[in-house]
């Protein structure tokens, strides 16, 4: 198991980077990605637990494992500090992501109500748990988004799961989380971007958003969905002509 003393912080992307992805969703990057070569970006599992929320920001990464009483005691509360769940919180800072590798434990509550209030006062973006979370009622009153498999009143300590590194590389819902990465996620659900490839998504999301705005118009018009959806060579020179119209009028 980590010691706290070893645990680093991560290197956070500019923030600019972070609300581009959060005004252009999971659906849209999603898609973008899987053109550039990432298959699936997707995690698998969480869902949002209080909906209308769309967040993006770096992840501060939590490993949790099977628990092995030689090398975590029974009681949460004997000695607070060696408790990593604790210690992931503490460098929160304003817009990030707590991700929660907890292996699909649906018997663990992760974060309770007090711990999730102390990342909502630290300006924290969400929380990302791949198992569950207690203290569900309050938790939905905070204002932090929460994608989580489910809930359950046990705290982690009762159960076969324990808090085991911070930071490190984890595997979150079938997908690898780098510290850092940044993590989209919304009513769809939640993906993870590369912080490499973020400028090229983001790119490729506002051009994708642009087409896809003319295609509804065309679409609610009456259009024929095989020549809007996508777009095709023979409605080409009618979108441009339609994007040109709407930046003269900026």
């Amino acid at each position: 198991m980590q010691s706290p003393s070893d645990i680093k912080d991560i290197t956070r992307p500019p923030r600019a980077l972070c609300d581009a992805l959060a005004r252009i969703g999971t659906a849209t990057a999603s898609s973008e990605l899987s053109l550039m070569g990432i298959r699936d970006p997707q995690i698998r599992g969480p869902q949002p637990l209080n909906h209308g929320r769309s967040v993006a920001g770096p992840a501060l990464t939590l490993q949790c494992m099977p628990k092995r009483e030689d090398l975590y005691g029974a009681n949460e509360y004997d000695n607070p500090e060696v408790q990593l769940h604790r210690h992931v919180l503490y460098p929160a800072q304003a817009g990030d992501m707590v991700v929660v590798d907890a292996r699909g434990d649906m018997a663990s509550g992760i974060f309770g109500e007090m711990m999730l209030t102390f990342l909502a006062g630290r300006g924290g973006a969400g929380i990302v748990v791949d198992g569950c979370i207690r203290d569900s009622a309050k938790a939905k009153e905070l204002d932090l988004g929460i994608w989580v498999r489910g809930v359950t009143p046990n705290y982690h300590a009762q159960t076969n799961l324990i808090p085991f590194a911070v930071n490190v590389p984890v595997a979150c819902g079938g997908v690898l989380v780098m510290p850092g990465d940044i993590i989209v996620a919304d009513d769809d659900g939640v993906i993870v971007v590369p912080v490499a490839l973020a400028p090229e998504v983001i790119e490729r999301s506002s051009e994708h958003a642009e087409w896809e705005e003319f295609a509804r118009i065309r679409l609610s018009e009456g259009g024929d969905l095989r020549k809007y959806y996508p777009l095709t060579e023979g409605v080409r020179d009618e979108y441009l002509a339609w994007r040109d119209a709407q930046a003269s009028r900026l």
